[in-house]
């Protein structure tokens, strides 16, 4: 078979695999969507946080997976938009929802952006990740001393949203309507980060990440796209934490600490850091096996550790990664045949 030929077989696989790909996921968006009459109140809230520690995720991993910086206190940018959505409903600051969920994905980015000028112009690598975890500790100690955000017994007593749309209004009060509002946003997030990821802004990004000083030398503004990551990634995480509060209707320091932090990269790691899909798979299986053993006090830690050890060890890129690889080897048996 000439190379034309096999270029044009490659091609029409490709496209195959691409729409069997979007239609699974609009398989799982309707799943999804319908999850409030299929599975208990229970199983619902896990689906929810398994979304939200999704986008969590996906924040993390354009900073790290596509422009190559490590963050180690992303749990900060979260508390951001948990506390000013929690503080905005529960004192009723006379916002629409939306226009709060807006702003609390604004704060996070303007609090990336100043990190981001002061320090990513001198400190990338274990710097950069040394410092947000610094800063992140700061505003746990700054939040349990503000009697208005709860101190160190968190903000409660959350009420869900209603949106005012004008014409009609949105009752998002009961727990089944804010999960598919919830499902709804985190879709769209996706999308954006998507979108973002494959456009010329995140080729960029994935320059800086291979090589630095290349892409300085073919003109590339490194220090200012690292900011602008570090600015998506900033909002995105606060977005995340903007719609928890309204689900778990409590925010706490917990959410705030250093080992919130690592959730994140727990689940890029586990799914697969260089796809860009890989944080929503870790974000599930991580889940999964939280939920299954959760009956086992210890062993969840225990096992998540175990199963971290073996992907690196077995494959490095994650579950996604370790799937590719058997894929390819298979199809390579097949060709063979």
């Amino acid at each position: 078979m000439s190379e034309a030929s096999l270029a044009a077989a490659e091609g029409r696989r490709s496209g195959t695999e691409t729409r069997l790909g979007l239609l699974c996921l609009a398989v799982l968006v309707v799943l999804l969507f319908l999850a409030p009459g299929l599975v208990n109140p229970g199983i619902l809230f896990v689906i929810g946080m398994t979304l939200i520690q999704a986008v969590f995720a996906l924040s993390w991993n354009l900073l790290f997976g596509f422009t190559g910086l490590a963050s180690f206190g992303h749990a900060g940018f979260f508390a951001i938009g948990a506390y000013f959505t929690g503080a905005a409903l529960r004192y009723d600051f006379h916002l629409p929802f939306l226009a709060v969920l807006a702003v609390a994905g604004i704060l996070g980015a303007l609090v990336a952006l100043a990190i981001g000028v002061v320090a990513l112009k001198r400190l990338t690598g274990i710097f950069l990740a040394v410092l947000t975890v610094a800063l992140t500790e700061a505003m746990a100690k700054i939040i349990g001393f503000s009697p208005a955000l709860g101190e160190q017994d968190g903000l409660g007593n959350i009420p869900r949203p209603v949106i005012d749309l004008g014409l009609f209004r949105i009752d998002l009060t009961h727990g089944d309507d804010y999960y598919r509002f919830l499902v709804v946003a985190t879709v769209l997030i996706v999308a954006a980060l998507w979108w973002v990821v494959h456009s010329r802004l995140g080729r960029t990004f994935r320059a800086i990440r291979e090589d630095a000083d290349r892409a300085r030398f073919v003109g590339i503004d490194v220090a200012r796209y690292r900011v602008i990551s570090f600015m998506i990634s900033g909002g995105t995480a606060a977005l995340a934490g903007a719609l928890s509060a309204p689900l778990t209707r409590i925010v706490t320091l917990d959410q705030v600490n250093w080992l919130a932090s690592t959730q994140p990269i727990l689940n890029s790691l586990l799914g697969g850091f260089t796809s860009f899909w890989g944080p929503i798979v870790g974000s599930a299986a991580f889940s999964t096996i939280n939920y299954f053993t959760r009956g086992f006090p210890g062993l969840s830690e225990i096992m998540v550790g175990g199963i971290l050890v073996v992907v690196i060890l077995v494959a490095p890129t994650g579950i996604l990664g370790l799937l590719g690889k058997l894929r390819r080897r298979a199809l390579g048996k097949g060709g063979r045949k």
